[in-house]
């Protein structure tokens, strides 16, 4: 099964110049709790921004770059391939997910209550494929949150 997880701001950003624009300790705690243990799908960019392997998933870098040797390497169709035997979640970035998301089925998508300024990079338009919202809990700031949160998981 394909999957796909990201925090946006309330417009839908969910980056700038290649970073995340906020702060969000219980966000990434979701993120690690989503992921753990199964297969992560990024772009190189996303690659580069994180620095390292997730720990106790399989990385799996999609990029143009021959050259690209720092962890294992797949292509559109090998990752959809893949997907059909197990459950592969894309964690961006913007062109990643645009690229999977009509071929996905579950979403879960953290709205950060705050709006980026200069955001360059945005969260896919999902609504109109058949998705529909299962759970959502909004939460307030914890201690190492720049802002309130929503947790939403959808399914088509």
């Amino acid at each position: 099964m394909l999957s796909m997880i990201f925090a946006c701001d309330e417009v839908g950003a969910i980056g700038i110049d290649g970073t995340l624009p906020w702060r969000q300790s219980s966000d990434l705690q979701f993120f690690k709790q989503t992921t753990l243990n199964k297969t992560v799908v990024m772009g190189r960019k996303t690659w580069q921004s994180i620095g390292r392997p997730l720990p106790n998933r399989r990385n799996i870098v999609m990029t143009r770059d021959d050259g690209f040797s720092e962890t294992e390497r797949m292509g559109f169709e090998q990752v959809l391939e893949l997907a059909q035997s197990e459950e592969v979640v894309i964690i961006g970035g913007g062109e990643i997910y645009a690229l999977f998301l009509e071929h996905t089925k579950e979403l879960f998508r953290t709205v950060v209550h705050t709006r980026v300024e200069g955001a360059d990079t945005f969260a896919p338009e999902f609504t109109h494929l058949g998705f529909h919202l299962l759970t959502e809990r909004t939460v307030a700031a914890g201690p190492n949150d720049d802002h309130a949160m929503t947790f939403q998981h959808w399914i088509v």
